[in-house]
C-alpha cells in the first residue's frame, strides 16, 4: 500500500463522498498487484504510489475524505501517463483510463471555482489555442521550416541560444521533426482503383495533419488500391483529446460533435484513422456523455460515430489485401503505441501488414509493453520522466541494429525521432501504411530511407 510519506491523512471520516469518481468503481480494484509490471512509471521510480493501484488507492483515500488532495498527491496522480498498459494487465477489467482522467477533470474543475485559476500559460496558448488548430499550426510552422532550410536551428542550438526559452518551448524545438517539403492537402474525395467496394472517411487530425500529411497520402493510396472511395471532409476538427485531458470538456465536446456532422453528412462505411491517440479518443466520444455536456440526441449521435470509427491498420487488416510487389530488404522495430495496444486492443493488424511485405523482418523487443514517454503532451509537461522513459526504449531499439523503427503514432514517433537525433543515430521512423504503399509502388529503400 502507498506510503504514508506521500499523503496527508485527516482525522475525520466523513461517510460523504467527494464526488470525483463513481466511488462503485473504485472498489473494482482488488489491489493484486499484476499491474505494477506494466506501470512505466512505478518501473521507474519503484514508489507504490506511482503504481496503478497506488493511485487507486490515493484516488478512494480522497473520494473517501481520508487523505487530503495536496500537491504531493497530485504529483504522483500527475505523473500517470494514462497509458493504459495495466488495463491490459487487469485480471479485474478496471477502466483505470477513466478512473484517473474522470479523477483529474474533477480536480481541476473544483480548483477553478474555488481558486479560479484556470489554464496554465502553456496549456492555454498551446494545448488549447495552437496545436487543435491544423490551420495556424501550419501558419505558425513556416519560421521553424524556414530556419531548418537555412540551418538556423542547428546554429541556435550549438550556441546554446535555446536555453533562453523557457523548458517547454526548449523542448517543442528539440521534438519538431525534419519538416517536409510543402505536401498538397488531401482532395476531399479520392476515387477507388477499380470495383468500389467501400467508401471511407479519412480523419486527418491536428499535429499529425501539419506534421505527417505524408503519411495520409499513403493511407489514401493503400485504401484506393483496396477498391476504397476515400471522403476527406474539409470541415473535419481535432478529436478534441487536447482539450478533453486539460479539463475543457465542453470545447471538446463541440469538436466531437463537429466531427459527427463533418462524417455524417458524407455517408462513409467507416471512418479511419492512423494516429493511435486520436483513435482512442474518437472511438471514446461516448465517455462526454458522463462529462455531462451532451443531452440525449447528441450521446446517440456521438455513439454512432464511435462505432464506425476504425484504425488504418485495423480497417486493412480485415480487409485482407494481397502482399504488394516491392522488395524492402530491410529490419524494422515495430514500436507498439499505447493507445493503439492498450486502448484500443489491437496489436497484430500492424504487424500483418508489415509481414506481407516483401522482404521485410520484424524485430521484436525487451519491453514491449512500456511506454515511450510520449503520451499526447506529457513529454513536454513532464519532461524527466519522459526522458527517461524514452531512452529506455531507445536502448532496447538500438539493442536490435534496426534499419527503421515503425510506430502506428504521431506522438511516439516524434519522441523517438527526437531521442535518436538527440543520439545522432539517423534511423528513420515510419508508419506502418507508409512501408506497405511504398511496396506497393515499388518505391526502392535507398530513396525511401531519404524521404
Amino acid at each position: 500500500m502507498p506510503s504514508s510519506q506521500a499523503t496527508t491523512h485527516t482525522e475525520k471520516a466523513s461517510p460523504d463522498f467527494q464526488g470525483f469518481v463513481p466511488h462503485d468503481q473504485l472498489l473494482n480494484c482488488i489491489h493484486c498487484g499484476l499491474c505494477t509490471s506494466s506501470c512505466p512509471t512505478y518501473l521507474v521510480t519503484g514508489n507504490e504510489n506511482d503504481s496503478p493501484r497506488g493511485r487507486i488507492h490515493l484516488m478512494r483515500g480522497v473520494e473517501e475524505n481520508r487523505i487530503e488532495l495536496n500537491e504531493r498527491v497530485r504529483g504522483h496522480l500527475d505523473l500517470c501517463l494514462d497509458c493504459r498498459s495495466c488495463e491490459t494487465a487487469c485480471p479485474s477489467g478496471v477502466e483505470y483510463g477513466q478512473l484517473i482522467e474522470k479523477f483529474r477533470l474533477s480536480d481541476r474543475q473544483k480548483q477553478l471555482q474555488e481558486t479560479g485559476k484556470g489554464l496554465n500559460w502553456f496549456e492555454r496558448f498551446f494545448l488549447r489555442d495552437l496545436f487543435p488548430h491544423r490551420r495556424k499550426l501550419e501558419r505558425v510552422l513556416w519560421p521553424a521550416r524556414l530556419l531548418q532550410i537555412t540551418n538556423l536551428d542547428w546554429l541556435i542550438e550549438k550556441t546554446g541560444l535555446i536555453k533562453l526559452l523557457p523548458m517547454p518551448l526548449q523542448r517543442m524545438q528539440r521534438m519538431l521533426p525534419r519538416l517536409q517539403r510543402d505536401q498538397p492537402k488531401l482532395p476531399r474525395t479520392l476515387p477507388a482503383k477499380g470495383t468500389q467496394k467501400s467508401r471511407v472517411g479519412l480523419f486527418l487530425g491536428c499535429v499529425a495533419d501539419v506534421m505527417f500529411r505524408h503519411v495520409h497520402w499513403a493511407c489514401a493510396r493503400v485504401l484506393q488500391e483496396a477498391g476504397c472511395e476515400v471522403v476527406v471532409p474539409t470541415d473535419q476538427q481535432c478529436c478534441g483529446a487536447m482539450e478533453y485531458h486539460t479539463g475543457q470538456t465542453e470545447s471538446a465536446t463541440h469538436r466531437a460533435l463537429a466531427n459527427v456532422d463533418a462524417f455524417g453528412d458524407q455517408l462513409v462505411d467507416v471512418v479511419l484513422v492512423n494516429v493511435a491517440g486520436c483513435g482512442a479518443m474518437l472511438k471514446e466520444y461516448t465517455h462526454l456523455e458522463k462529462a455531462g455536456h451532451a443531452n440525449s440526441e447528441d450521446v446517440n449521435r456521438l455513439n454512432r460515430f464511435a462505432g464506425k470509427v476504425r484504425d488504418i491498420t485495423e480497417y486493412l487488416a480485415e480487409l485482407d489485401l494481397a502482399p504488394p510487389q516491392g522488395e524492402l530488404p530491410i529490419r524494422v522495430v515495430y514500436q507498439d503505441a499505447c493507445h493503439l495496444k492498450h486502448a484500443q486492443q489491437i496489436d497484430q493488424a500492424p504487424r500483418e501488414l508489415l509481414r506481407k511485405i516483401p522482404g521485410l523482418e520484424i524485430m521484436e523487443i525487451l519491453e514491449p509493453n512500456i511506454c515511450c514517454g510520449a503520451a499526447g503532451s506529457y513529454n513536454l509537461q513532464q519532461p524527466e520522466m519522459s526522458d527517461e522513459l524514452g531512452n529506455r526504449k531507445i536502448n532496447h531499439i538500438l539493442e536490435k541494429s534496426p534499419d527503421a523503427i515503425v510506430s502506428a503514432n504521431a506522438g511516439c514517433a516524434l519522441q523517438l525521432m527526437a531521442l535518436l537525433k538527440q543520439r545522432g543515430k539517423n534511423i528513420p521512423v515510419f508508419h506502418p501504411v507508409e512501408l506497405f504503399d511504398a511496396s506497393q509502388r515499388k518505391v526502392p529503400w535507398e530513396e525511401l530511407r531519404c524521404r
